[in-house]
């Protein structure tokens, strides 16, 4: 993946996938982590893009933080973290 073609936005919202899956203890980023990170996403255009498809994104936003809560943790030292293998090629 070349970062240098993403939006300044984008590069923001991988690293704090990056971040927010290291915080739950998963070694692999899945899009959840990126959606999650999007919707936290500060003049981001997730949400309003939402919003405008009819989604209600704090029910959303519920939903993705129990599927995050439900994915394998790793514990112990390391701290890498990679991004998901087939099912994640949208990252």
């Amino acid at each position: 993946m070349r970062l240098d073609r993403l939006t300044n936005k984008f590069q923001l919202a991988l690293a704090d996938a990056q971040s927010l899956a290291l915080g739950h203890d998963n070694q692999i980023i899945e899009p959840l982590h990126l959606m999650s990170a999007l919707l936290n996403q500060e003049g981001g255009s997730i949400r309003p893009l939402l919003t405008s498809a009819g989604i209600n994104a704090g029910q959303l936003r519920t939903a993705i933080d129990q599927a995050l809560s439900r994915l394998p943790q790793v514990e112990g030292p390391g701290g890498d973290v990679q991004p998901a293998s087939a099912r994640g090629r949208g990252l």
